[in-house]
């Protein structure tokens, strides 16, 4: 008997698979009617709210700033594909879950990403398959992956309609465990794994992107970090020299070669993690005395000069003594240059808010699934890493600024997937116009509409300036 695969007949000229069996045969009856199936229904898309990440990138650019940043240099007569379209389609598949490249092969018919790239879903030819994105990611150079840095760089302050008061400046890393032989990556003792350790950076007010680095797999040193940072600062003060920045990192982010720089520039402060030693132990020795006759929930904070041996000045030290449920003291001390505000505010209000900082690393890499970065080439997997920071940005993007005032404002990536790109619609194209059927029973019609809405008044007013990334 042959199999039901060999019984499956393929029809070239239809694009469509015939099976030579009824099919309401294998369906249970409801209420005595039968359920009759088959694969006649047209051009559907389970990706309709893709054309909503369409509307995103016409007032972010951020798609539109990787492209030009690369050179192509692609035979002209065997380009089917623009640069535009082959990073719009690869940062679009990213963003509604679709991270690896062999994805390309699956969803290069689909007529809503053809759509959202710029194509017509049905006259127009098929997406961009699986080897032509390997060969653009093999074709980047550390030329182009730095200008794509700045561009980052830029894209974030052209977000500000007006110079704000105040950045925070958010370093920290996460890993991302290699799974082959890829160039860079090291065994690190922290984690246990052997993986790369990129570096993200947030602004910590409002959550956006300002770079992401692909770095090898071990903790940054003070020469290291002072490189990112002084690039940043530069393009930040040459913009708004009066705003004030702020740099913050834990504990492996403290190193007395940023300290140095920062001192040496006009309004820029430093908050950080400080890693416990002896000599701490010791100044606060009175306050875990104390606090140990404290009930559980206790909290006292404390201040005091310091310099570490490294250090080439002293600096502010702020320690929170805190006694846990089960009675035992818990020690936490952090370090900066700002003199004026109280020990709690500097604790709490400030460096605590550094949590807001690893959400956003969690977003990027948990649910835009940043990791992907199986590549042999570390150039190849930095630019990997560019296009999930891209999808970072539309979503960013997207909640910050559509999803205002609704009940999805403070939504995760992935229930924004879920909710507002998962959407299956039909797509008749036409021949004046494509039509884009989307179900009834669509349970978050209000929200999509008013995002349909507020692109349609974007589109025809301009001003204010595009949305922030």
């Amino acid at each position: 008997m042959q199999s039901l695969e060999q019984n499956i007949i393929t029809s070239e000229s239809t694009q469509q698979t015939l099976f030579p069996y009824d099919l309401a045969s294998s369906i249970a009856t409801v209420k005595g009617k039968k359920v009759a199936i088959d694969f006649m229904g047209g051009s559907i898309t389970s990706d309709a709210g893709v054309l909503v990440l369409r509307e995103v990138e016409s007032q972010v650019k951020v798609i539109k700033m990787i492209a030009g940043c690369i050179n192509d240099n692609r035979r002209a007569s065997s380009i089917l594909h623009s640069m535009l379209e082959l990073l719009t389609q690869r940062t679009f598949q990213i963003t509604c879950g679709y991270e690896d490249t062999n994805d390309s092969n699956t969803f290069r018919k689909d007529p809503a990403l053809k759509m959202a790239v710029g194509l017509l879903p049905d006259s127009d030819n098929d997406l961009a398959s699986q080897p032509t994105f390997s060969r653009l990611e093999n074709m980047i150079t550390s030329r182009e992956l730095y200008r794509i840095a700045q561009g980052f760089v830029d894209l974030f302050l052209d977000s500000y309609s007006e110079p704000p008061k105040v950045i925070v400046l958010d370093f920290d890393d996460t890993e991302d465990v290699a799974h082959g032989h890829q160039q860079l990556v090291l065994f690190n003792g922290y984690y246990q794994e052997t993986c790369y350790q990129p570096l993200h950076v947030y602004e910590g007010l409002t959550g956006k992107l300002i770079t992401t680095v692909l770095r090898t797999g071990k903790r940054p040193c003070g020469k290291e970090i002072v490189s990112y940072l002084k690039r940043i600062v530069e393009r930040i003060v040459q913009k708004w020299p009066d705003t004030v920045i702020v740099y913050r990192g834990d504990s492996h982010y403290s190193a007395q070669e940023v300290f140095d720089y920062i001192a040496t520039q006009k309004n820029c402060y430093s908050i950080t993690g400080l890693t416990r030693n002896n000599v701490l132990t010791k100044r606060i020795k009175h306050l875990v005395d104390k606090a140990k006759h404290k009930p559980a929930g206790y909290k006292c904070y404390h201040s005091f000069w310091y310099k570490a041996q490294s250090w080439s000045q002293e600096r502010r030290v702020v320690v929170k003594v805190e006694i846990t449920n089960i009675g035992k003291p818990n020690v936490r001390f952090i370090s900066t240059e700002m003199q004026d505000a109280k020990s709690k505010v500097l604790y709490e209000n400030i460096y605590c808010a550094r949590g807001n900082d690893e959400l956003c690393i969690k977003e990027h890499k948990t649910y835009t699934k940043s990791d992907r970065t199986s590549c042999h080439r570390f150039l190849a997997n930095q630019f990997r890493l560019f296009l999930h920071s891209a999808a970072y940005v539309l979503l960013h993007s997207l909640r910050s600024n559509m999803l205002q005032g609704t009940s999805m404002a403070g939504a995760t990536f992935e229930s924004i997937r879920l909710k507002l790109l998962k959407i299956g619609a039909r797509i008749i194209e036409r021949k004046t116009k494509v039509s884009v059927h989307l179900p009834t029973a669509y349970p978050y019609q209000g929200i999509l509409s008013k995002c349909l809405a507020m692109f349609s008044h974007l589109r025809a007013h301009p001003w204010p300036p595009p949305l922030t990334p």
